[in-house]
């Protein structure tokens, strides 16, 4: 069981904790009580050192109470954890009241004089209530998450049943009566999962929740093109099949689902990922470093074994029918070099334990591991450069669909024998991104970005016989309406995984280059107590097909997000002020991103305009110093600067007048996402042109005047967070943090939503 996140041994609560939400609302209690503890021998018992702890310890009371209260409404309403939770609410209750107890210190002569044991007098006992505390207040919010992945389960029954229903209907009058309480059911599914994906620890897992609700947001609108082309053409055999493989598709991927919630398997063990080129040179670079300690850390025959493991990897690219003869031939040149510098390595090492009886490394050992470290890494950069080559190469190549334009014209003109001349090309054009997607898994640095790549490679695989078969049906029935949605929606799908594997190639590049490869989200929605500036809007959720809308809009704007990226990391000055107000404004433009896949930290349109708001205001701030630099410029580039600066200004207050006007109606809201998105965009658009040119103009300056500088006031001021007696006793921020424990053990929301 892995511990909570007390920090110190002594306070382990002894509990598995896999989601976010558990983990920080545990973590200012922790904070608090652990300070608590430390400062004991620490602190002057002076009157307001006393006032402060005693107001400690009545706030941790009360915040535990009320924390206590939910969790015993939760207790009632859920039969099968009442025992359990109703024993871990007492258990919190209890500690609370010790700690305030123990705490009880305004008067510390007369509490001495009574015998009364205090936090001064009773650390034991003080360490005693923490561990109860900590231990029953995470029991609590373990199973108040048990009652989270209850709800999963029981959505992905229904959503279950419901499709079992819909897979035997024989008539539209049913299907479309049951299609439309799937619809519902399925919306439900999506909000559960995407929250619990957002929720958490470990990134594997978000990765794999995140392929598998990508599956179920695919298959939907498949599900649906393909179950009305097989009620309108019941004895059409491709037809049919192309409707299996969805419904197939779909179960897997709810199944998946429950497998990541409940931490399990249906074949029982855990399915390992198979050994990447990128993990299989890390580890054995890790062993070979390691001999510098330690001459007997690991013996000669295993890392000869891993060497070799690692070779046949390696084989994956040079039996590649794609790999041209010169890139074979540097690949297997290279592997080459990788064995004799290891074989040499491995002879120097023998040499060293056999003949000097060392311990650690000679100087002809670090040579040899020097060399061995250098060519495993040749080999890697080679591999990278081979795999993203070929994956860039074929997404230029496949970019104008005119494979899926053929078969869409060949199956409408009633054309079978083009319809299967265009199927062989699609199948060579499968097996090639396949392929690619294989050798990118290899090479791509995470285990995030594997399983991503492992989706990829599947999602092709599926896919690609699934438009064959609507194209089949559409040859056999031209003049089909059905069958033609049908197979439009299927190349969709291909089209939006070519864009998905775009997106996929530059995160591999980023952490490759040692950029971020996993792009942090700038929330700037209000905290709890701070929502003065929401509007009293009501929020809206898109339905599928609005999603698939603004998603093709959202790939759009995440390239852009990594356009903005890539020209920050080139600028000389990353403490600009410039560079940090565009790398929020990048952020929070991929949290819009986030939302139009249904992810991230905006949950509704309501999030999205307040994001919109934010970052148009975020925009015009960048104007303000964009006119500050025209200040210190020639004519020809003032004017240049100016004239984008207005072009941004323009396209900030467009947002924000966007952002602000209150709309009613669906279609209206719908209207109001894409037209705050378009205005994203077009800041983005401005701002990956200005960046460059005000890199280059503030060089030129510096160089010339050294006279534009970030200014001091442009700089972001650092607090000091250093706990010290004057925060002890109130003065500071946030007076000891008692605030912020109350904010979290009274406003669980998501437990009170429960």
């Amino acid at each position: 069981m892995a511990s909570s996140p007390c920090g110190g041994g002594n306070l382990d609560c002894g509990l598995e904790i896999q989601t976010r939400s558990v983990e920080q609302t545990l973590i200012p209690l922790v904070s608090q009580i652990t300070t608590l503890i430390n400062h004991k021998d620490k602190l002057k018992k002076t009157e307001k050192t006393l006032r402060a702890i005693q107001r400690v310890g009545q706030a941790v009371s009360v915040a535990v109470g009320r924390f206590v209260a939910v969790g015993e409404a939760i207790a009632a309403e859920n039969e099968d954890l009442k025992d359990e939770m109703g024993l871990a609410c007492f258990e919190a209750r209890r500690a609370g009241t010790a700690i305030a107890q123990l705490t009880d210190v305004s008067s510390l002569e007369q509490c001495e004089g009574d015998g009364r044991s205090t936090v001064f007098s009773d650390r034991t006992g003080m360490v005693k209530a923490a561990r109860m505390l900590l231990s029953s207040v995470t029991k609590v919010l373990v199973l108040a998450d048990c009652i989270v992945i209850k709800q999963i389960i029981s959505s992905r029954n229904k959503v279950l049943v419901t499709l079992e229903q819909l897979e035997r209907v024989s008539t539209f009058q049913e299907f479309v009566q049951i299609f439309s309480q799937f619809g519902n059911e399925m919306v439900e599914f999506a909000h559960l999962t995407g929250d619990r994906q957002n929720d958490l620890k470990d990134e594997k897992k978000r990765a794999r929740m995140a392929a598998a609700r990508a599956v179920l947001e695919k298959c939907t609108m498949m599900l649906l093109t393909a179950s009305k082309t097989c009620l309108r053409h019941p004895d059409c055999e491709s037809a049919r099949i192309n409707k299996e493989a969805v419904f197939q598709r779909m179960r897997l991927a709810l199944e998946q689902v429950i497998e990541i919630v409940t931490d399990t398997r249906s074949g029982g063990e855990a399915k390992a990922l198979p050994v990447s080129i990128y993990a299989g040179i890390k580890d054995f670079k890790v062993k070979v470093e390691g001999l510098r300690d330690s001459l007997y850390c690991v013996s000669c025959e295993a890392v000869a074994a891993q060497l070799e493991a690692l070779m046949e990897k390696t084989e994956d690219f040079t039996d590649s029918a794609y790999t041209s003869h010169e890139q074979r031939e540097i690949i297997i040149q290279l592997c080459q070099i990788t064995r004799q510098e290891t074989k040499q390595l491995i002879n120097t090492w023998r040499h060293a334990q056999q003949s000097l009886k060392a311990k650690e490394a000679t100087d002809e050992m670090e040579l040899s591991i020097l060399k061995t470290g250098q060519s495993v890494s040749d080999l890697r950069r080679e591999l990278h450069r081979v795999a993203v080559g070929r994956a860039t190469e074929l997404l230029k190549l496949h970019s104008d669909h005119l494979v899926l334009q053929a078969l869409k014209a060949s199956g409408g003109d009633g054309n079978l024998e083009a319809v299967a001349d265009y199927a062989g090309t699609l199948t060579e054009h499968k097996e090639q991104l396949v392929e690619t997607c294989r050798l990118l898994c290899h090479i791509s640095g995470t285990e995030p970005l594997e399983i991503t790549c492992i989706h990829a490679e599947e999602t092709f695989r599926v896919i690609g016989p699934q438009i064959i078969s609507a194209a089949q049906t559409l040859a056999l029935h031209p003049t089909s309406k059905i069958a033609k949605e049908n197979l439009d929606v299927f190349c969709e799908a291909w089209e939006s995984q070519l864009c998905d594997m775009a997106i996929l190639v530059k995160e591999i590049n980023d952490v490759f280059e040692g950029r971020r490869g996993d792009k942090k989200t700038y929330l700037s929605l209000p905290r709890p107590g701070h929502s003065a500036n929401l509007k009293t809007v009501k929020a809206a959720k898109l339905d599928a097909e609005e999603q698939t809308t603004i998603a093709k809009l959202g790939l759009e704007l995440c390239l852009l997000t990594s356009d903005v990226d890539s020209e920050v990391e080139r600028w000389d000055e990353q403490d600009h002020e410039m560079v940090r107000l565009c790398q929020i404004i990048s952020s929070m433009a991929y949290s819009m991103y986030l939302f139009t896949r249904g992810e991230g930290l905006l949950k509704t349109t309501l999030d999205l305009f307040h994001q919109a708001e934010v970052l148009s205001d975020q925009g015009l701030q960048l104007c303000h110093i964009l006119h500050s630099l025209s200040t210190q410029l020639l004519d020809e580039d003032r004017i240049l600067i100016l004239s984008e600066t207005e072009k941004l200004s323009d396209v900030c207050q467009q947002l924000q007048v966007c952002a602000k006007t209150p709309v009613q109606g669906k279609s209206a809201i719908f209207q109001k996402v894409d037209s705050s998105i378009q205005n994203t965009k077009g800041i983005l658009t401005v701002v990956v042109y200005l960046l460059p040119i005000c890199n280059k103009l503030i060089r030129k300056c510096k160089s010339e005047r050294s006279c534009v500088a970030s200014p001091q006031h442009w700089r972001e001021k650092q607090l000091n967070t250093t706990v010290s007696e004057e925060t002890l006793n109130g003065k500071g921020s946030n007076g000891f943090g008692v605030k912020s424990l109350e904010q979290h053990m009274a406003n669980l929301t998501f437990l009170e939503s429960k």
